[in-house]
């Protein structure tokens, strides 16, 4: 039987199926541990709940950054899809407004993870940035969807809402709103966002 040209793996070989599975299963508890522990979370945490050893870990990512990395990777990579999910949605003012607050809520984890990389010596940059890129893209196209649908004002253009998006989240996050605060604040948010004609009266 012949063996997998190196050449389609990028000239690596080919992971065993019980290595990939280790990677996922470290990647994900990473993801946990770094999401709650932020840069007081350690790799050999994530060892031990991962239930391999440290070894393992620096097999598969040889620093900590590099695993802090992949697990923003996989992070990014999972919303986009959400969100890719949404284009056909029939509601798509719905669609939208709905995946703006679910990355706000979802905005403590992937910030604490980004401090624990920034202090691992790593940058938001490379595979990370490319993966955030993809999440960005993908709202832009939940928002072009919204606008035609009459959802979100026509004159909104995606730098000024990811700006909203993003100050949102952190405003979130490092207050760390109760979620009925978090609720009030996303509805000034939205209401803004809506076409004059539909935007509710105080």
């Amino acid at each position: 039987m012949s063996t997998p040209d190196n050449r389609e793996t990028g000239g690596r070989r080919p992971q065993r199926a019980d290595a990939r599975t280790n990677r996922e299963r470290i990647l994900n508890v990473a993801e946990e541990v770094f999401g709650k522990g932020g840069r007081s979370a350690s790799t050999e945490e994530v060892a031990r709940l991962a239930g391999v050893g440290i070894a393992t870990v620096f097999r598969h990512f040889p620093t900590k950054a590099a695993l802090l990395e992949a697990v923003l990777v996989q992070r990014f990579d999972r919303l986009r899809a959400q969100a890719e999910t949404l284009f056909h949605a029939t509601d798509p003012g719905t669609a939208f407004f709905d995946f703006f607050s679910h990355l706000v809520a979802d905005a403590a984890g992937k910030i604490a993870i980004s401090e624990a990389l920034l202090e691992a010596g790593g940058e938001n940059g490379g595979d990370a940035a490319r993966a955030s890129d993809g999440l960005r893209r993908a709202v832009g196209a939940l928002l072009q969807r919204a606008q035609r649908a009459g959802a979100v004002r026509d004159d909104a253009e995606l730098p000024e809402v990811y700006a909203l998006l993003v100050c949102t989240s952190r405003a979130a996050a490092h207050a760390r709103l109760e979620e009925e605060v978090r609720q009030r604040m996303l509805a000034i948010v939205f209401d803004g966002l809506a076409p004059l004609g539909t935007r509710e009266r105080g």
